[in-house]
């Protein structure tokens, strides 16, 4: 039996804890704390020092960690790996109670790009975030509460081939308004009225019956038994239909990992990791002048333009409140910093498929077990250049790293990354690299054992050996 390597299994265990962006943020907070890093709150004055570690969140669906060096002195670089947490799914409406031919269903909206055929026959459930009301000695407050509920209860049934018969011939067809609706139960009365008797009493039945117009009283019933709460106190929620399966390392040899959300939890992971053992030494920030970072971003499937996304404030902002901390004399130090900053725009990367070799370029054809991808387009649709390429590539050959690169071919659309959009929001030098994978934005999708282990790898040498390497690059002087 072939031996995993323990990156591969601990990213494992992370999928596994991150259903949703929100746990993806909560399974961060929790190693970085392990850590030692210090929980900062953007709405109060930061206190910093050389030497320290700190991270910050944003609608606990973004999150940015930081580790000063102990030469740091405002207006020197920072040392950036941005990534995202979120990934193409299906979310509640905020009216999901459908009702249609003896069936409760509920109502989703799509989110992203996603494969939306792969999400028909599997064992789906709910995850994300209940804002929920507290009652406490006459005081009523409100706090936001993770929920997942394990088991499968929602499916989305294809059609009997019998009412389909071209299906195989003409390819499954299907409206998402009409077809990708989630059954969650049968409508039988009895035993509806048996579950809204067990609900116990309540304040106000007819505060009940207002609540219950929006969504199905018995999914209500199961989401506030896992807040922990009432029905009534559930104020407002952001949930998303889910895949029960869990993460795993597959293949004959051991060599995949199966999992939803790779694209783009894997990167997240990977470059979290490196900070955190990058900066686990004792004296690891002893010869650091400059500041190492990761921020893994929500709303990148989306485009990025949100108060949490990579088109917001939310980096420059931390760059800011980092710089003027420690000399806020001059406006020009935040320039000078933006200026000999570099940042590692860390998502997934479309391995070369042995059933579609068609669908890539000859002379750029990633492969699964060759390490990160650099990413290339002349539009910009990668923010790539010859300097960012050759840092990245530098620190491979240093280590001894693979190193792949990609090229869309010319008869296809490219699609894009959170690193163009930060290249041009902020300012900053920007690579745009990725890990190969396959099934890309499907509810199920694959990658290499070895390719993760060769990104958390690139990332932490990255972390280590960017400050002495951009002192012998001369681009403009």
């Amino acid at each position: 039996m072939a031996t995993v390597d323990p990156v591969a299994l601990d990213l494992v265990d992370f999928l596994n804890a991150s259903p949703t962006n929100f746990h993806a943020v909560d399974e961060s907070k929790k190693r970085l704390k392990q850590a030692g890093f210090v929980h900062l709150s953007e709405k109060e004055d930061w206190v910093l020092e050389t030497g320290g570690k700190y991270f910050f969140t944003r609608n606990h669906s973004t999150i940015v960690a930081f580790a000063i060096g102990k030469k740091y002195v405002a207006g020197n670089g920072f040392h950036i790996v941005g990534a995202h947490t979120d990934s193409p799914c299906l979310k509640l409406k905020p009216v999901s109670n459908v009702t249609k031919g003896g069936y409760l269903e509920v109502g989703i909206q799509t989110y992203g790009g996603g494969l939306w055929h792969t999400w028909f026959d599997r064992d789906l459930t709910l995850a994300g975030r209940v804002i929920k009301k507290e009652v406490k000695d006459g005081s009523v407050s409100y706090s936001h509460s993770l929920v997942r509920i394990e088991e499968p209860i929602l499916r989305i049934p294809t059609l009997a081939i019998h009412l389909d018969r071209g299906v195989n011939t003409e390819g499954f067809k299907f409206n998402t308004q009409s077809h990708l609706v989630p059954v969650l139960a049968t409508s039988i009365k009895g035993e509806l009225q048996k579950l809204a008797d067990q609900n116990g009493p309540c304040e106000s039945n007819e505060k009940r019956n207002v609540d219950n117009k929006n969504h199905h009283p018995v999914l209500l019933q199961l989401i506030a038994d896992h807040a922990q709460c009432h029905p009534n106190e559930i104020c407002d929620f952001e949930l998303q239909v889910c895949d029960t399966q869990p993460s795993i390392v597959g293949g004959i040899m051991k060599e995949f990992i199966f999992s939803g959300r790779l694209d783009n939890l894997c990167m997240s992971f990977c470059s979290l990791k490196a900070l955190i053992d990058s900066t686990s030494a004792e004296n690891s920030l002893g010869d650091e002048s400059g500041v190492r970072m990761v921020a893994l971003f929500d709303h990148e499937e989306v485009g990025s333009n949100s108060a949490q996304g990579a088109g917001s404030p939310a980096m420059l902002d931390a760059l800011t409140r980092i710089t003027n901390f420690f000399d806020s004399s001059s406006s020009r130090l935040l320039e000078k910093a933006i200026q000999r900053s570099f940042l590692v725009s860390a998502d997934m990367a479309h391995a070369l498929h042995p059933n579609f070799m068609d669908k890539h370029e000859d002379n750029h054809q990633p492969k699964l077990h060759g390490g990160l991808v650099i990413k290339h387009n002349a539009n910009q649709r990668y923010a790539t250049n010859a300097a960012t390429a050759f840092i990245f590539r530098e620190i491979a050959e240093m280590h001894k790293l693979p190193i792949q690169d990609f090229v869309v071919r010319n008869d296809m659309p490219c699609g894009s990354t959170i690193g163009p959009i930060l290249a041009s929001g902020v300012g900053i030098r920007t690579v745009d690299v990725g890990a190969p994978q396959l099934s890309m934005h499907s509810i199920r999708e694959m990658c290499a054992v070895d390719d993760a282990k060769h990104s958390y790898e690139h990332f932490k040498a990255y972390f280590s050996e960017f400050t002495e390497l951009d002192k012998k690059l001369v681009v403009d002087c």
